[in-house]
């Protein structure tokens, strides 16, 4: 490969997918919407010989066009997505719109640019949808496994499902040589306060409460984005099409452990001033509608037929998090500044109304 389309590459994995991919010389054309979850200075830094960036919409077929005509990319890689849940509960609509509908447009411009395109090229060229561990719902006991029934509980859950059929469907019907992987929760530097690590971490530093759902018993496999974005390299590269792959550090943890780890690294690196723990400010609060219990994926194929592992502990992944956040004061403040930065979200409709 020599040339990428990234798909929502201003995003918090979409910046590190394009780090990467240029470290390791590739050219790069980044398109993002710069929505609330996209931010340009996730980009600050990297090269611009190799790195395109285009502002715009999955949903515009034209731009899509013109972009792969334009770069004749080897790959587009998809990451563009509407991705929190508890937005996802108090209103769908975005989640359809770019979940969904964006996907159909990225795929059928994408079919009508490798139809005209050479023998080899096409041979070539991939497309990666990369997906979700909550197609698969709430699973009790053991994993998820590729090729498993999808059972997804939240309208996020329920749009990425419907989007990883519309691109297993585009391979099968037109022979569009399409991937799809799905992952646990990342974590890591850049990522946008409405989720879990880094709402902890920028909520013990404004001395505030932090907030837990339920009894914090929810389980989720926890991988940093740096393993993961070398996983989709690897799958894009040398994956099969038409085949799905599972990508986790298997690592599951409680959100509850996860809050303490936090608050124990904030102890060390950024104690309170009143000499109290950080784990004093842990507060559960009322759990959202249709809270899956656990997630768990089977990652033996991608270790098995590519020889893909994770390499960073959690602990290791954590503390280099947590430090990023304290060093990194112009993000942090930018990031708080956007509306709903650190207020609830996902009480539902009808609470909302």
């Amino acid at each position: 490969m020599e040339c990428l389309l990234v798909t929502g590459g201003a995003g918090f994995i979409g910046s590190h997918l394009v780090r990467l991919a240029v470290e390791r010389g590739l050219r790069v054309v980044d398109l993002d919407a710069l929505t609330y979850a996209g931010n340009p200075r996730n980009l600050e830094g990297i090269p611009t010989e190799r790195h395109v960036f285009v502002e715009g919409s999955v949903n515009d077929r034209a731009l899509l066009a013109r972009l792969l005509e334009e770069h004749r990319p080897d790959a587009v890689i998809h990451l563009a997505a509407e991705s929190h849940v508890d937005r996802s509960l108090d209103d769908p609509t975005l989640f359809v719109r770019t979940n969904i509908n964006g996907t159909f447009e990225l795929l059928e411009a994408t079919l009508d640019h490798w139809k005209g395109i050479g023998p080899g090229e096409r041979e070539r060229f991939r497309y990666l949808q990369v997906s979700t561990d909550e197609v698969y719902g709430s699973v009790k006991t053991g994993f998820s496994r590729e090729g498993d029934p999808y059972d997804p509980r939240s309208p996020y859950a329920a749009s990425k499902a419907a989007a990883d059929h519309l691109v297993r469907s585009f391979h099968h019907a037109h022979g569009l040589p399409t991937l799809v992987t799905s992952c646990g929760n990342n974590y890591g530097p850049r990522q946008a306060p409405e989720k879990l690590i880094p709402r902890a971490i920028l909520c013990l530093l404004a001395g505030e409460r932090l907030p837990i759902y339920g009894r914090g018993e929810n389980v989720r496999d926890w991988i940093f984005v740096e393993d993961h974005c070398r996983a989709l390299l690897e799958v894009v590269g040398q994956g099969e099409p038409g085949r799905t792959y599972h990508v986790g550090a298997e690592d599951r943890r409680r959100n509850l452990d996860v809050a303490s780890t936090i608050c124990a690294v904030l102890d060390e690196l950024r104690p309170r001033a009143d000499g109290a723990r950080h784990e004093e400010s842990i507060a559960f609060v009322e759990d959202r509608p249709g809270h899956d219990l656990r997630y768990a994926l089977d990652v033996s194929r991608i270790r098995d037929e590519l020889g893909w592992e994770a390499e960073l502990s959690f602990e290791d992944g954590l503390r280099r998090t947590v430090s990023w956040y304290l060093e990194n004061d112009a993000w942090v403040t930018e990031a708080l500044a956007r509306p709903d930065a650190l207020s609830r979200q996902g009480l539902g409709r009808t609470e909302r109304t």
